[in-house]
């Protein structure tokens, strides 16, 4: 205990304690990788935009 006593004769406050915090927010990648239809909804309307977009440009 001599990191104790020498802290006490140097009238520091004790050693404090460090507690780890625990993340209680998810990411949001955490959050995509929890829902499984969200990935494959916007995977689909991506799709369904890139089609949109095809058909256009050949109908000019």
């Amino acid at each position: 205990m001599g990191e104790a006593k020498r802290r006490k004769e140097q009238g520091l406050p004790p050693k404090a304690i460090k507690k780890e915090k625990k993340d209680d927010s998810p990411s949001i990648l955490q959050k995509l990788r929890s829902n499984q239809i969200l990935p494959l909804v916007l995977a689909l309307g991506f799709v369904i935009f890139l089609i949109v977009d095809l058909v256009r440009y050949y109908n000019q």
